[in-house]
């Protein structure tokens, strides 16, 4: 009762704001039939755009238009390969394929790209080599890591180095693995790499173990800012849901 209240006032909302700013008519139909999801792509598109100079008012946007559209940017980097056929295009299709979990599909694009660069580009390679970790080419990931031109970045060899200890997950070897979290886990921000050795020291009946990783990654969760804890909202909900049921 109360939830249908506040969808009755929000479409007024919404078809008030529609009328005052003289907004096109077919925003006004929207709005009227197709109710709460018109009255959220009517704010979405007509309204947030009107403050699109804030940071988190445009990561809103971007995130609410995904939620509405999954394939919109998949399309658009279609589009723009079609139009050009460059390293650039391609990273952004095989990107924006990995979003969904396409793995597989963004390969051939990744591998495009770094065909079309003189020498090997690192970040490129980089790409690849995840994707062929996700879509299960653990021998291929593998190669492609240990080819990666070296790095003056902390972060990029940070990442690299994470991706090598899922690698040595897969492969069965624990003890390296949880040994390769835990030093990553001192330098990279966030709590990916806590999350990942505590769920293989659970996988192993280490519970004891994984509390404190699990307690670390709370407290690091809330000092990260929405889009960063937005954009691993999965794993973070995951660690929230067993820091739970290990202290209970």
């Amino acid at each position: 009762m109360h939830f249908l209240a506040l969808g009755v006032l929000l479409q007024i909302a919404c078809a008030v704001h529609c009328v005052r700013n003289r907004g096109n008519n077919l925003w006004l139909m929207v709005i009227i039939f197709l109710y709460v999801p018109g009255c959220l792509a009517y704010i979405v598109f007509e309204i947030l755009p009107q403050y699109a100079g804030h940071r988190e008012v445009r990561r809103v946007r971007a995130a609410a238009a995904k939620a509405l559209d999954p394939e919109r940017n998949v399309r658009a980097a279609r589009e723009a390969l079609e139009t050009a056929d460059t390293a650039a295009t391609r990273i952004a299709l095989g990107d924006a394929l990995g979003e969904l979990g396409r793995w597989a599909e963004a390969i051939p694009h990744f591998e495009a790209a770094a065909g079309k660069t003189p020498a090997p580009e690192r970040s490129t390679q980089f790409k690849l080599a995840r994707a062929c970790f996700e879509a299960g080419r653990f021998e291929r990931a593998r190669t492609l890591l240990d080819s990666l031109p070296p790095s003056g970045s902390q972060a990029e060899n940070d990442r690299a180095d994470l991706l090598r200890a899922r690698l040595l997950e897969e492969a069965g070897d624990s003890a390296q693995a949880l040994a390769a979290y835990e030093d990553i886990g001192r330098r990279m921000p966030g709590g990916e790499a806590q999350c990942r050795q505590a769920a293989l020291l659970l996988s192993l009946g280490r519970r004891r173990e994984a509390l404190p990783l699990l307690i670390e990654v709370e407290r690091r969760v809330k000092r990260l800012d929405s889009f960063e804890r937005a954009n691993h909202a999965d794993m973070y909900d995951w660690a929230a849901r067993t820091l739970t049921e290990l202290r209970g």
